[in-house]
């Protein structure tokens, strides 16, 4: 049965994209959970550089803004122009909730995404991805890309097709090896049936596990023209990067090649983990990008991790590289998804020199070290991380394992150690585990309610050179700084010739 085509948004049908063949300076890091948001992402893409959505649990935060009332309406605008009306319809029957739920009242569940998903949990992933892509995109022909992490599979097919439904133009993807993705983003462009190999536990090589998504099916034969976005790897070393150019199984577009100095999740040390006298990972030579050999790659990378002023977007441009990709400098920003009153307190601490940033080797049960700044009331406190009740609700980073039935099961370290090791885990993998997934969702005021009264606390993460952020501040009395005025400052020692855009481009 061929695809019925429909008419596309008003997002896609915008998305002349020769826009994609435009190569920023400066591309705006895919942080946390909706701290790189759509207006974030929009700010920076009218900058005439690239604006990055976190596509990280999209359909909780698209349901919590529901129940919250979307008072602003953004929600409810961008889903009636979902392709699939019937299907918005039903998430705004089903979260909506007008004048906003109750403060002491519970967000209801979103359910965790499985291997072979249900219908109607696709149709959340789908529309989360496309309303967070839409609205960064809406009226303006600006770059916009959406990030996604390797770890988190069971959601990816599905959140890829709801992003390039709303004409995303790049994808970046890190935090493993993503090998996969770009034959993927070929097949869904042509409206194909698509799979993707998860990483289980045990699993003999002879048996490998595939989640699918069918674009066909999920739109009963309705399939609207969609572009292929390109692709940007998020790499660690020059091997990963040669290695994805050659076996993966479509078109490698460039590279992000992102340091130990980077917020979130770090690639681990070469070798054996060593700890400093803090516990933090020690990086060494090994751990040296050889940025000749990915220069000898042939394609366009930018360079990531302590890279936010304008002398290091200089020093980027003379290693040949197409420019840098700066995630702290916006995630403190006005326009970013963060509280304001983390921002404040961040601001005010970079100040008075009492900001910390930890790289935890256990934080993160993916197993990847994960910088965590060290903030009173957030669970990088002791005493905060002992009171909260352990609990797996939201399960992006989930693990999958065989069990010994044959069938797949999931277990997270972060839940409660007794079901972690009822399912076969080791109970010292537990030891300083932390639940990023809810951590993330508290830091952008969607932390869940417990029964018991509390709120989700928050885990903020940051790079090494948040004390930098202070450079963006346009009086030493100033409290605040946006979007516009990073672009403006890291490029403050770029003349336009030196970059890939014309001058009305990097104009600010």
């Amino acid at each position: 049965m061929a695809p019925k085509e429909i008419a596309p948004t008003a997002s896609t049908e915008h998305a002349d994209h020769d826009t994609a063949q435009r190569k920023p300076t400066i591309i705006q890091g895919g942080m946390g959970v909706a701290v790189s948001d759509w207006r974030l992402a929009r700010s920076v893409a009218l900058t005439g550089q690239m604006g990055v959505v976190s596509g990280t649990a999209m359909d909780t935060v698209l349901a919590r803004r529901l129940q919250n009332g979307d008072l602003d309406g953004k929600m409810r605008h961008a889903l009636a122009e979902f392709p699939y009306p019937k299907m918005a319809q039903k998430i705004i029957d089903r979260y909506y909730i007008e004048g906003g739920k109750s403060a002491d009242a519970p967000y209801k569940a979103t359910p965790v995404v499985s291997q072979a998903p249900k219908q109607d949990q696709l149709e959340l992933v789908v529309a989360a991805n496309f309303v967070e892509v839409f609205l960064a995109k809406e009226d303006h022909d600006g770059l916009v890309g959406v990030n996604f992490l390797e770890k988190i599979q069971t959601p990816t097919l599905a959140s890829l097709f709801g992003a390039m439904l709303a004409g995303v133009d790049y994808v970046l993807m890190g935090a493993g090896i993503p090998r996969h993705i770009p034959g993927v983003l070929d097949r869904l462009a042509e409206g194909e049936k698509v799979e993707y190999p998860l990483y289980v536990l045990d699993a003999p090589a002879d048996e490998p596990v595939v989640t699918t998504f069918d674009p066909m099916e999920f739109g009963e034969g309705d399939i609207p023209w969609i572009n292929r976005p390109k692709f940007l790897a998020i790499v660690s070393s020059a091997t990963l990067a040669s290695m994805l150019a050659k076996k993966s199984n479509g078109r490698v577009d460039g590279f992000i090649v992102e340091g130990a100095s980077a917020g979130g999740h770090n690639a681990p040390p070469r070798g054996k983990m060593k700890l400093n006298e803090q516990g933090e990972p020690i990086y060494g030579k090994r751990d040296a990008v050889d940025l000749d050999a990915i220069a000898a790659i042939g394609l366009p990378f930018w360079l990531a991790g302590s890279y936010g002023t304008p002398e290091a977007v200089q020093q980027a441009l003379t290693t040949g590289a197409s420019g840098v990709q700066v995630g702290t400098a916006f995630a403190f920003s006005n326009e970013s998804g963060l509280l304001p009153e983390i921002k404040r307190d961040v601001i005010e601490r970079c100040r008075n020199g009492s900001i910390e940033v930890h790289t935890d080797p256990l934080a993160s049960p993916t197993g990847f070290p994960f910088k965590v700044l060290q903030k009173r009331g957030t669970v990088s406190e002791e005493s905060v991380y002992q009171q909260r009740r352990r609990v797996c609700d939201l399960g992006f980073l989930r693990q999958a394992y065989r069990k010994e039935d044959g069938s797949t099961g999931w277990r997270c370290p972060g839940e409660p150690v007794q079901s972690f090791v009822a399912k076969g885990g080791e109970e010292s993998a537990c030891e300083g585990r932390k639940c990023i997934c809810n951590g993330l969702v508290a830091n952008i005021g969607l932390g869940q309610t417990r029964r018991d009264g509390t709120t989700e606390p928050a885990i903020v993460t940051c790079g090494d050179d948040v004390q930098s952020i202070l450079q963006f501040l346009a009086t030493p009395e100033a409290t605040e700084y946006s979007a516009p005025q990073v672009v403006r400052h890291l490029l403050s020692a770029v003349s336009p010739r030196e970059t890939s855009q014309s001058p009305a481009m990097v104009a600010v």
